[in-house]
């Protein structure tokens, strides 16, 4: 294998954390974020890229304060990729490319999410409005639409409600991906339409178990307001 350290003697990650450092969106501390910015996307797109070449991705860190480490393995050039058990959270990818419809604000979390779906076999669009995100649908119907919440103009909410009143669009599998996580938040979301309700940091497992799910194997989809 060859083996990439990166080590900082920065901020450091909380150990509560480490588990969870490479899922989507992930910050370990918020408040550092608005100060030096970042996504909690690149980490995400690390251990994706690395695991898609037969490699692993860590990371390491005795807390806050105390700095952090990274370490991307990958197998040398000829030599075979070690069998790795596989990991009952991690589910396999859907067996068809779909058609994926991003809606949020966010620009780079938006692009990015879009090129993880990419990297994972899907066709992605990207929306950054409600009004896009209905105008992006017209043109190319989504298979699955994940809609931020928190919309500028046109809440998702509206957006699932309306996609779900148009014509071949009601069939489509709608994720609310938000930070708003409250029983009467996913009440909400159920009642506007939207199939699942994921929170940011998005789990990635979870997500790719939606992407997989057997009635997305197939050209037919859940019917509206059926989120469990």
């Amino acid at each position: 294998m060859a083996v990439a350290r990166v080590r900082d003697t920065g901020i450091g990650i909380p150990r509560e954390m480490l588990p969870r450092i490479f899922g989507l969106f992930a910050q370990a501390d918020r408040a550092q974020e608005r100060a030096g910015g970042g996504l909690g996307i690149g980490l995400s797109l690390v251990k994706s890229l690395a695991e898609m070449h037969g490699g692993t991705a860590e990371a390491h860190s005795d807390g806050p304060g105390q700095g952090s480490e990274f370490v991307v393995r990958w197998p040398l050039a000829g030599a075979e990729a070690p069998q790795a058990a596989p990991a009952a959270a991690e589910p396999a990818p859907a067996e068809r490319a779909l058609r994926v419809l991003v809606v949020d604000d966010d620009a780079d979390a938006a692009e990015s999410l879009a090129m993880l779906l990419r990297l994972w076999g899907h066709e992605a669009a990207v929306a950054r409005d409600g009004p896009g995100a209905l105008r992006a649908a017209e043109a190319q119907p989504p298979e699955v639409a994940l809609l931020d919440i928190g919309l500028p103009g046109m809440s998702g909410y509206e957006v699932a409600r309306r996609l779900r009143a148009r014509p071949g669009l009601g069939d489509a599998v709608l994720v609310a991906l938000t930070g708003w996580g409250q029983e009467e938040d996913r009440r909400r979301s159920a009642e506007a339409g939207f199939d699942r309700h994921l929170l940011k940091p998005v789990d990635l497992a979870a997500l790719r178990q939606i992407l997989a799910e057997p009635r997305l194997r197939t050209s037919g989809g859940p019917a509206p307001g059926t989120a469990p």
